[in-house]
């Protein structure tokens, strides 16, 4: 029997099971995708209930697992397959390159060196980034990536001379890691559900029309537009923003759940809006609001006294072009006020919902439901959004629910 747990996702619930268990003594395993831990949270401007930016939770936690010899972590990682029993988990790791080593966690040089230039998929294709770069800038490890198309080129080779020597190492190969555990926590999280699915929201069509999390990147001092929430189009202040509610969630067309998060995270975002412009005004075009909870709801209040905030209770069912050059207008029916409402806005933000990792990269060996999420069984244990749509607060609090319930299973079965 192992006496070892993994935790699949380096998210912030990740993180959490993770060092609980590690704390109370037992060795543990953690596999994350991305190059960097931290997962949705480190996206974030800040986050609820305190406002507090990623750094807040982030950083004590990435202290945790530097000054702790039982966990050790996978980054550039996935899960491959897992097979066995509670006690006795045989699990398969693909370990991707990064072509770096440890000491390479400043890369101005080979940024220079280098022509090509991607969407930076941290900052959601708002900005681009070069052929090797630093995740973000609270990335941990703080180690910079080298993107595997460059591998073999000319450009590799350029980037490999420009940097210091022992810094870029283009012969770094795949790695295969076979584990034995005790238990495994699945914490693999979430994705912003694809806006481009929803026709008559016309994300892509537009150019200032985004996604929240991408307004969530605007409005962070170290995102694409340093701080500050712009159009995509002309980059100017927008005086005028609609925010469409449930954009993809509770809808049988596309995630029939609620997701939990979006009408916090738009009553949040708009007041990042009015704390930028006093002039700006904001309409809020939604089903109901859902705002658990009794601090929720004075938030809520307290964005709803803001008589610049204009609460439509409507589904936006068109979106069509507007009068002024970049604006759209958003269609809906006034279900309180009654008629048709046609309002014209400069930015139009989708609150798009949050759909569970497994629902694109299912693990072999794991079961979910319908939706994506996480099936709980004996010795597997899924936590935060892996398990149902949750904030940043509930998210801890599952983890550290899950490292309890790993440990029972290697306590059971040891007796």
């Amino acid at each position: 029997m192992s006496g070892s747990i993994l935790v699949v996702g380096g998210g912030f619930s990740g993180l959490t099971a993770a060092v609980e268990a590690a704390e109370m003594g037992y060795d543990v395993y953690l596999v994350e995708n991305e190059s960097y831990l931290g997962g949705r949270v480190a996206q974030l401007n800040k986050y609820f209930p305190k406002l507090c930016p990623p750094t807040c939770g982030l950083e004590i936690n990435f202290k945790r697992v530097k000054t702790n010899p039982r966990i050790v972590f996978y980054t550039q990682a996935s899960v491959g397959s897992v097979s066995g029993g509670p006690g006795d988990f045989r699990v398969e790791i693909n370990v991707s390159p990064r072509y770096t080593t440890p000491q390479c966690n400043n890369c101005k040089s080979g940024e220079a060196a280098a022509s090509t230039e991607v969407p930076n998929e941290f900052n959601f294709g708002l900005n681009t980034r070069k052929a090797i770069y630093m995740p973000h800038p609270m990335a941990f490890p703080n180690q910079c990536v080298v993107d595997p198309s460059v591998v073999g080129s000319d450009e590799g080779r350029k980037i490999k001379d420009a940097m210091p020597a022992g810094h870029v190492d283009l012969d770094q190969k795949p790695e295969a890691v076979t584990l034995n555990v005790g238990a495994i926590i699945i914490a693999t999280g979430w994705k912003p559900y694809d806006a481009t699915k929803m026709d008559r929201l016309c994300f892509g069509k537009y150019p200032n029309i985004v996604t929240n999390m991408m307004v969530e990147r605007m409005a962070s001092p170290s995102g694409p537009t340093g701080g500050k929430i712009v159009r995509p189009s002309d980059k100017s202040e927008p005086k005028r923003v609609g925010f469409v509610q449930c954009a993809g969630s509770r809808d049988k067309d596309h995630l029939p759940y609620c997701s939990y998060i979006c009408c916090m995270a738009t009553l949040k975002q708009a007041l990042y809006l009015r704390e930028q412009s006093p002039d700006t005004e904001i309409y809020i075009f939604y089903i109901d609001i859902r705002s658990p909870g009794m601090k929720y709801e004075k938030f809520y209040k307290k964005v709803k006294d803001d008589k610049k905030v204009h609460f439509i209770k409507g589904k936006v069912a068109e979106v069509k072009d507007g009068a002024v050059p970049g604006s759209v207008v958003l269609v809906a029916e006034d279900t309180i006020g009654g008629g048709k409402i046609e309002q014209e806005v400069d930015l139009a933000v989708l609150a798009t919902g949050m759909q569970p990792t497994g629902a694109f990269n299912p693990i072999s060996g794991i079961e979910y439901d319908t939706d994506g999420f996480v099936v709980p069984k004996d010795g597997i244990v899924p936590c935060g959004c892996a398990k149902r749509p949750v904030d940043v607060v509930s998210s801890a609090q599952s983890a550290t629910a899950a490292a309890l319930k790993a440990i029972q299973t290697l306590v059971r079965r040891a007796g």
